[in-house]
């Protein structure tokens, strides 16, 4: 039964527990109502459609990953630094949310497909971020580059097999570390001055 004010947040955290539990292709609408205690009616009230649905779950998912990220963009390190520990947050976070729960991760991983333009502005966000810390690194005279954005989105590019959930499989293997430690370094002696 409903407890407290039906929210949004509520709907997609009941949706988050319904995706772990069934996957993406049995998970309903009326499963997430039935959880709240609710019409699957008023859950349409707060998203229109399933797809409405399934596409906000999947932002908050990916939303995670950026926000974990974003504070050492501002933090006070400088911009190796930065780099350094950012392409280590992504890589960790991608391991965690593959490793800690395989079936969830599979789930989002169907869900991405579907919803790419969330994706999309996913990776928009997470090439920001690193154009933000290259520009720091030129602006401070440790980098070099007359493009930042485009620089940025090389070394995302760059960096894929640590991030993009085609390359899971390879995350838990034991030369992974080593493997990506040598491409983050390649990387730094690439953009240094």
């Amino acid at each position: 039964m409903a407890t407290g004010t039906l929210t949004p947040e509520r709907i997609l955290e009941a949706t988050e527990e319904m995706l772990r539990r069934h996957g993406a292709a049995k998970a309903t609408v009326v499963d997430v109502a039935r959880v709240l205690g609710v019409s699957h009616g008023t859950v349409y009230r707060h998203f229109r459609t399933k797809a409405e649905l399934r596409e906000a779950v999947t932002k908050r998912w990916l939303d995670r990953t950026s926000e974990s990220l974003s504070g050492i963009v501002t933090g006070t390190e400088g911009p190796e630094t930065k780099l350094r520990h950012w392409l280590t947050g992504l890589f960790a976070a991608k391991q965690h949310k593959a490793g800690d729960d395989p079936e969830l991760f599979a789930t989002y991983t169907v869900l991405a497909i579907e919803n790419s333009g969330v994706v999309d502005r996913h990776i928009a966000d997470l090439t920001g971020q690193l154009t933000a810390i290259v520009q720091e690194g030129v602006n401070r005279g440790e980098f070099t580059t007359p493009d930042p954005a485009s620089t940025a989105r090389a070394v995302f590019d760059a960096t894929n097999r640590f991030h993009d959930p085609a390359y899971a499989p390879e995350w838990s293997e034991p030369d992974i570390e080593p493997a990506f430690t040598a491409v983050i370094d390649l990387v730094l002696r690439g953009l240094r001055r």
